[in-house]
């Protein structure tokens, strides 16, 4: 099965974990981005306010790392499960644009 699994957010950056690293080696960071925008929904807008739990490995973990809490960035990436035990969803970051959001 091969579906589509894109999502683009903008946001600020409200919370990092300590970057760390896997046994293979590579560059982990766990972080929350605060979104917050209007949205048109059944014919009327609507305010959405969401705080979304993401994963970003190598490059991306490394800037978000060094970020300042509270920065506008932009986030690319796809949802997956936390793991294989829990189906709580995850944002996997593959690309970061700092200084864009609300």
């Amino acid at each position: 099965m091969n579906g589509e699994n894109r999502v683009a957010l903008t946001g600020r950056l409200v919370e990092t974990g300590a970057l760390r690293s896997t046994p293979a080696g590579i560059a982990v960071l766990e972080f929350r981005l605060r979104h917050e925008s209007e949205r048109s929904e059944a014919g009327k807008m609507r305010k959405v306010r969401a705080e979304v739990e993401a994963i970003a490995f190598e490059t991306e973990a490394r800037l978000i790392a060094a970020a300042a809490l509270d920065g506008r960035l932009r986030v690319e990436g796809f949802l997956c499960a936390r793991s294989a035990r829990s189906k709580k969803l995850i944002l996997h970051v593959t690309e970061v644009v700092f200084g864009q959001g609300e």
